[in-house]
């Protein structure tokens, strides 16, 4: 009898069949797996080749995200949030240092430091990623939404989606807001101080960062007590190239000051040429216009808005639930 019900096991299990496997963690078949899914990718440029980092996190044909980081200057640490809500959705993703961003290159080339020259880079990494309209989505955070914007202007053709997040499409109106509606929000002296510096070109002063970093950054960049940052944003601050930062955004993200390259950027007027599937995310305390982002959703012919109703520049860590689950709807619902 124990014979008897031993074989009828065996032939049980036998008729179930192999059992499903989960291939979103299997490197075996890729050209990455040794290093584990970094990638070195060379890229051409009017001063020459240099290489960019690329860091690949799992397998999905239809999902394939490019994170662009903000700055210029950042990197791609702070994006290391993604890894707690991405991979349970098997949405493939990749880490991304633009060219002067920690682990790539950092020629000291100024002229290097344009948008139209990141846009070309990213078309290049495209190429080498071989991400294609049927699966390539780029998620760009601050400095990325413009980049973002500007790349698919140039190249939607190759895009399945865009999101832009909190990202307005006009710096002059960024600036403006922060003018007008936040900085009177300051406490007088200390907005004062902050001016005399900016209007004295000190950017560099100890003191400035020290008051911005204290009074500013905390109510609208990331919602927490600096001392409560999260690792992932901290570690992508002291990695920030300064150089870069202040040749194309200013000091700081209390608008753009001085003669930062980006001062004039403004791309209202060419929103509704974008036809590819676009989510706009907005935060209520954002160092930018909240109501500015949802109107590009409108401006779009295909936009989503999401609006995270706790969170600032940084939602996808002072509201991480609201944006998560915005930017993770928006990705699986794509047709």
């Amino acid at each position: 009898m124990k014979k008897l019900f031993f074989l009828i096991s065996i032939v049980l299990v036998g008729c179930q069949g192999p059992k499903s496997q989960n291939t979103y963690f299997d490197y075996s078949n890729k050209d990455d797996k040794l290093s584990g899914g970094v990638k070195t990718i060379e890229i051409q440029t009017p001063s020459g080749k240099f290489n960019v980092w690329t860091k690949r996190i799992g397998n999905n044909p239809t999902k394939k995200v490019l994170l662009l980081h903000g700055g210029p200057g950042f990197d791609h640490q702070y994006f290391q949030a993604v890894d707690s809500y991405f991979p349970k959705e098997s949405i493939e993703y990749y880490y991304y240092d633009q060219l002067g961003s920690n682990n790539s290159d950092n020629p000291k080339i100024e002229s290097l430091w344009t948008t139209e020259r990141f846009v070309d880079e990213v078309e290049q990494v495209r190429k080498s990623l071989g991400l294609n309209e049927n699966n390539f989505i780029i998620l760009g955070h601050s400095w990325g939404g413009i980049l973002g914007i500007e790349y698919a202007l140039k190249y939607q053709k190759n895009l399945k989606a865009l999101i832009i997040s909190n990202m307005v499409p006009s710096v002059p109106d960024y600036i403006d807001y922060a003018n007008n509606v936040l900085a009177p929000q300051l406490d007088p002296d200390v907005l004062k101080k902050i001016r005399a510096l900016e209007s004295a070109g000190d950017y560099t002063n100890p003191e400035y960062f020290s008051l911005v970093e204290e009074h500013y950054y905390p109510k609208h960049a990331l919602r927490m007590p600096l001392e409560d940052w999260p690792d992932p944003v901290t570690r992508s601050q002291s990695k920030l190239n300064f150089d870069i930062y202040l040749k194309m955004q200013g000091p700081s993200e209390f608008g753009v000051v001085g003669d930062a390259l980006l001062k004039d950027w403004d791309r209202k007027n060419d929103l509704k040429k974008l036809e590819i599937p676009v989510l706009t995310i907005g935060g209520r305390y954002d160092t930018m216009d909240p109501k500015q982002m949802e109107w590009m959703s409108k401006e779009v012919q295909n936009g989503t808005y999401l609006y995270c109703p706790e969170g600032s520049h940084w939602s996808m860590y002072d509201d991480q639930e609201t944006y998560f689950k915005g930017v993770v709807s928006f990705i699986n619902n794509l047709p």
